[in-house]
């Protein structure tokens, strides 16, 4: 393998109304999959749960119904979260490749390791299903998508390294060396049993690229390469990485991920700890670390738009914009404000960043309840 290559990731797709995840922008996702192929990139990677369970089916249309088999590869995940008894986990499956219209994976993973689904998957058995799924042809690959400390991950591995081939694992290089995150610790864990790693999150959701005018000015100064350009080569350029997800919403961002991969350049020690210096300073401008991957919101009881808020909470916390305060005010009437929190704690378990979110829209509530 001489370096990574780059998957659409198929979680945050355009939408023709931004409220509504389910709308996806058919149109522009047919021509964001075609310029993808036809600049030889063939990897897809969608969930159960994507798009308000709408990803699957858009893939079929935009992908599976005009072009061959053979021509391109798709990775999918089995959601945890609806596992309640061992039959579960072929039912589940069996309805992802309906959605999708194929026949088999090649990569199925089991979705969203954590130290509170982590149970619900042993109690079904799915680390058996996807051995059995490989052996039967279901999947080519098998494995687990991770979010969660590096001690759980080798707890896993210890117990399940010979049937895991992928982890597809959160790491960019501000979460490199963070204590929560961990992505360092992870990465150097998937090397040391051997297995194949497949990125998440190499711009965190955004965070890496929708920076602080003080660090865009700094990456300016340094080269021309854009601040997307360096996220997805730090992420690639790590030992044992085959594929790099990016979530692309839009045709140019698809374009100016291609030309990353295209005409790839390995970051060198230098480069490495300019970004290692770059994440320092992106971490003093972010008040919430957030990378807005919207699991905490669905099952959050009182419908609150917990990562739009955040992020308007971070935002509000550098520009101190009255849009701000007018978007929040909008969001909150249309859903509910951050004050509507019941602190049931759901949240909790869904957040890939660790984060205590109840004790978060405490403070969201505060500052925009002004």
């Amino acid at each position: 393998m001489t370096h990574a290559t780059l998957g659409f990731g198929a979680m945050r797709l355009p939408q023709t109304d931004a409220g509504n995840p389910a709308s996806i922008d058919m149109e522009e996702f047919t021509r964001m999959v075609d310029y993808f192929m036809e600049q030889g990139f063939n990897y897809f990677d969608t969930s159960y749960a994507y798009h308000g369970e709408t990803s699957e089916g858009a893939l079929k249309k935009a992908l599976v119904e005009r072009y061959p088999r053979e021509s391109y590869q798709i990775a999918n995940k089995i959601p945890t979260w609806l596992l309640r008894q061992e039959e579960d986990n072929d039912r589940l499956v069996e309805i992802m490749l309906e959605r999708l219209g194929i026949e088999y994976f090649d990569v199925l993973l089991i979705h969203n390791i954590n130290k509170a689904l982590i149970h619900p998957a042993e109690a079904a058995n799915s680390f058996e299903y996807i051995k059995k799924a490989k052996e039967e042809g279901k999947a080519l690959k098998v494995g687990i998508s991770f979010h969660e400390k590096a001690e759980l991950l080798e707890e896993v591995f210890e117990k399940y390294a010979d049937v895991i081939d992928v982890a597809l694992i959160q790491l960019n290089y501000m979460d490199w060396t963070d204590q929560r995150i961990q992505s360092k610790k992870i990465h150097d864990l998937c090397v040391k049993y051997g297995i194949e790693i497949q990125v998440m999150e190499p711009v965190k959701g955004g965070t890496l690229v929708n920076v602080a005018d003080s660090v865009k000015r700094q990456f300016e100064e340094y080269s021309d390469n854009s601040i997307a350009d360096w996220a997805l080569r730090f992420a690639a350029s790590q030992e044992n990485v085959s594929v790099v997800l990016s979530g692309m919403s839009n045709l140019q961002q698809m374009k100016e991920n291609c030309e990353t991969f295209k005409n790839f350049e390995k970051i060198t020690p230098e480069e490495h700890r300019f970004l290692m210096k770059m994440a320092r300073e992106i971490k003093k401008t972010l008040a919430i670390d957030c990378s807005f991957c919207n699991y905490c919101v669905k099952d959050c009881e009182m419908n609150i738009p917990i990562p739009d808020f955040f992020n308007l909470y971070n935002s509000e916390k550098v520009y101190h914009l009255e849009s701000n305060v007018d978007l929040y005010n909008t969001s909150a009437r249309v859903y509910a404000p951050a004050s509507a929190c019941s602190e049931c704690g759901t949240c909790v378990d869904m957040c890939t960043q660790q984060l205590d979110i109840p004790a978060l829209l405490k403070d969201v509530a505060k500052l925009f309840g002004k």
